[in-house]
């Protein structure tokens, strides 16, 4: 799904690749298993301009289906110091891949006839001007109570971007389950032994097993004294679009 690939002349910029394909392919494997860009879906899959950033960042984005990552931002030392400029608690590729392919997704689904107007009942209108409201965003920043309607602060910015994250976010939840569960770990809180998150119906019970299982890892990295592995709160606003997002997700590709 590459389709333009960095300079790897520098043994930097192909390291910094490698880690970038390797949460690619893992956000792509997390969608698969709702059937996304599987053999089975047949909607157009994402194709991936990997940038290297030159005199100044790439912008990264998605447009039309084509999802623009810089492979800097794999650098854990960059990716600090950007996280640290923007007062972001979090910023890792995985989150980029996630959110980037989460606009990709919105995409694909505004194609379907039912989607739109239930979508703006939801998050907004999205015909709102991008620009200015980024710029707004930026000039302004979040309105003084953002957290009890989203999830990021950035979020607040425009109904697009709050769709984005809203989506990373039911991707992140998701998987840490899952993979809690694939390793062999129990708790009171999963229906049983083999339950599968990404199979569960029911968006308000995988959230409250998922924020119990994240509840107990952000402790166990405080005894470390490393920072919570998902620094958020969901409020019910957030919750509902968190609900949202996994009706229309676990849909598929195959429009059910």
């Amino acid at each position: 799904m590459t389709t333009v690939s960095p300079d790897i002349s520098n043994p930097v910029t192909l390291s910094n690749w490698a880690r970038t394909e390797a949460a690619k392919r893992w956000a792509l494997d997390n969608l698969g298993r709702w059937h996304w860009f599987r053999p089975e879906d047949l909607g157009a899959p994402p194709t991936f301009h990997m940038l290297d950033d030159g005199p100044t960042p790439v912008a990264m984005g998605h447009v039309d289906g084509v999802v623009t990552i810089s492979v800097a931002e794999a650098d854990p030392v960059l990716s600090t110091t950007r996280r640290e400029a923007l007062d972001e608690p979090y910023r890792t590729m995985i989150g980029h891949m996630r959110h980037e392919i989460a606009h990709m997704l919105w995409w694909r689904l505004s194609l379907r006839a039912d989607f739109l107007d239930a979508f703006r009942a939801v998050f907004g209108d999205e015909r709102e001007d991008y620009s200015a409201a980024l710029q707004r965003h930026y000039s302004n920043g979040p309105p003084e109570y953002w957290n009890q309607n989203y999830l990021t602060s950035y979020a607040s910015a425009h109904p697009h971007e709050d769709w984005a994250e809203t989506t990373a976010h039911l991707l992140h939840l998701t998987d840490i389950t899952d993979s809690a569960v694939s390793a062999g770990f129990s708790s009171p809180d999963f229906p049983h032994p083999n339950w599968d998150p990404y199979a569960e119906p029911d968006a308000n019970a995988l959230l409250r097993v998922a924020v119990s299982v994240v509840t107990g890892v952000n402790h166990i990295n405080r005894s470390m004294g490393l920072a919570d592995i998902y620094p958020f709160i969901i409020s019910p606003a957030a919750q509902e679009k968190l609900a949202f997002v996994h009706e229309w997700l676990r849909r598929g590709s195959q429009g059910r």
